[in-house]
């Protein structure tokens, strides 16, 4: 069972508590608890909630950390949980200055759950949400049994990333209740809109302006939006658990089921879209903290080997705690010294430009200000500069089948930029949307894959169809790109099928 702080915790706790406060963090209560290693790999297996609903993967996540652990392979320093108060665990083993370390960093990603825009719309009592779940759902196994309730959720995790990770801040279409426009209210009442027209200044003009033939395609072009608005869905819809919630024949437990899956997507997602912000925010300040306030004589090497450890890079992985620190100070120093704006931008003298100091001061504010503003795509997007990626030595690399190695294939700014930003969009998964809960007028379901440069995985993608399948109970299929071909893969709830077509 988690154990409170000991008094010489709760002392040092106060003393992070200050300094955070002091350097103008924001945060909510924080609570924190101390773990065994086992019960702290059983809460990480968990998500980092002291209760989720019982599922097999949960038991996998948790022989895998207890493996690595005990393989002397990995190793959790602190888990923290985006909720209001907000929750944090220390691990028993941990030295002091490991313990202080990890109170400044969670400290850190506190104010960051408070205060950046993607986190606003997340269920800030989540952990009592994640206790309900668990309630219901074995009051559900209770009645039905745990091979069907069980079973249920596996369809439900297989496609539970296919959700509209920007629909809490875009609205893409009329909900319940919602005003309608006046075009829609006259297509509802029976009135036909008139063919728009070009404006004339002169009425003998009209149809010198206006032609038949130009008028016939406006006809034709607003004939085309009716059918449009006639189809289902409407238009295409990213969110395909909502669409499968509203329109598949679901029990009521499963619609349940799979609204609980829904709903804990949705409250992850932001945490996935800031990972690089989010620990980099973190890390900088638990660096701010220590070297600044917190940190003793006597801990400097200890402070110094745990920092070191989290900061490294390894060959052929991107460590984020690394990459959002690293460009987080350099923000602050650009614009503590003036680098930026329209006259350093258009400045090609290299040597004017690495002495460039205008003395501004503007760092430290604009890094909260990143901080409350951005997620990683805009993150790196925005502040991403040649200079930064030749100081830390990015590149880009691809495996070579011809000398069966890895090769650096590219240094140039703007490839580095665009393969980190292709990995960061919608996650380097393939983007997923319903066309039709109607394909071929048979009540099947027809996807479509947004092709832009991430291909399906063929197996995933045929054993995703047979789960959509489960909850849809009708065929489903899933029009996607091979070697720039057309390809139509479906599953009819017996066998798989595939043929080339280019439109289903």
């Amino acid at each position: 069972m988690p154990k409170p702080l000991t008094a010489r915790l709760s002392a040092l706790n106060e003393k992070i508590e200050g300094y955070a406060k002091e350097f103008g963090l924001d945060f909510f209560e924080q609570v924190f608890e101390v773990l065994s290693y086992d019960e702290m790999n059983m809460i990480a297996s968990y998500g980092g909630f002291p209760k989720r609903y019982p599922h097999w993967r949960f038991g996998m996540d948790y022989d895998r950390l207890s493996k690595g652990y005990e393989f002397g392979l990995s190793r959790i320093y602190e888990m923290v949980i985006n909720n209001d108060p907000c929750y944090a665990y220390l691990l028993e083993s941990n030295a002091e200055v490991d313990q202080k370390t990890v109170m400044a960093h969670v400290y850190g990603h506190n104010d960051f759950f408070k205060n950046n825009f993607c986190f606003i719309h997340t269920n800030r009592k989540m952990v009592d949400e994640m206790g309900n779940h668990a309630t219901r759902v074995r009051r559900l196994i209770d009645r039905f049994g745990v091979d069907q309730v069980e079973g249920f959720i596996d369809c439900c995790l297989s496609v539970e990333n296919l959700i509209d990770y920007h629909s809490p801040y875009i609205k893409r279409r009329h909900g319940f209740g919602d005003e309608v426009d006046a075009e829609e209210k006259e297509e509802r009442d029976g009135e036909v809109k008139p063919v728009h027209k070009l404006r004339v200044e002169r009425s003998y003009m009209d149809s010198y302006i206006n032609p038949k033939g130009f008028l016939d395609k406006q006809r034709e072009k607003a004939e085309e939006a009716r059918v449009q608005k006639k189809r289902f869905p409407e238009s295409p819809e990213r969110d395909v658990l909502l669409f499968l919630l509203e329109h598949a024949p679901l029990e009521g437990w499963e619609r349940d089921l799979l609204a609980m899956a829904r709903e804990e997507a949705y409250y992850f997602a932001p945490q996935a879209q800031t990972k690089i912000l989010n620990e980099g925010w973190a890390s900088y300040w638990h660096s701010k903290i220590m070297t600044e306030r917190a940190v003793e004589d006597h801990d400097i090497i200890d402070y110094a080997t745990a920092h070191s450890s989290v900061v490294s890079t390894s060959g052929g992985q991107l460590n984020p705690y690394k990459l959002g620190l690293e460009l987080l100070r350099d923000i602050e120093e650009r614009w503590n010294k003036g680098r930026f704006g329209k006259e350093f931008d258009e400045c090609d003298n290299m040597a004017v430009r690495r002495t460039w100091d205008q003395g501004l001061g503007l760092g430290r504010e604009k890094i909260f200000e990143v901080r409350r503003l951005h997620n990683d795509v805009t993150f790196l997007d925005t502040f991403l500069t040649p200079e930064f990626c030749v100081d830390q030595k990015f590149f880009v690399y691809e495996f070579k089948e011809k000398g069966n190695r890895w090769e650096i294939v590219d240094k140039q700014f703007k490839a580095v930029k665009e393969k980190l930003l292709s990995m960061l969009t919608n996650f380097g998964q393939p983007i997923i949307e319903v066309v039709d809960g109607n394909y071929r007028n048979r009540g099947e379901l027809l996807l479509q894959h947004c092709h832009e440069g991430v291909d399906l995985k063929h197996d995933y993608a045929l054993d995703t169809l047979k789960n959509l399948q489960a909850i849809w109970r009708r065929p489903v299929h899933i029009h996607t790109r091979v070697d720039d071909k057309g390809v139509l893969l479906s599953f009819d709830g017996e066998e798989h099928a595939e043929r080339h077509v280019e439109e289903p």
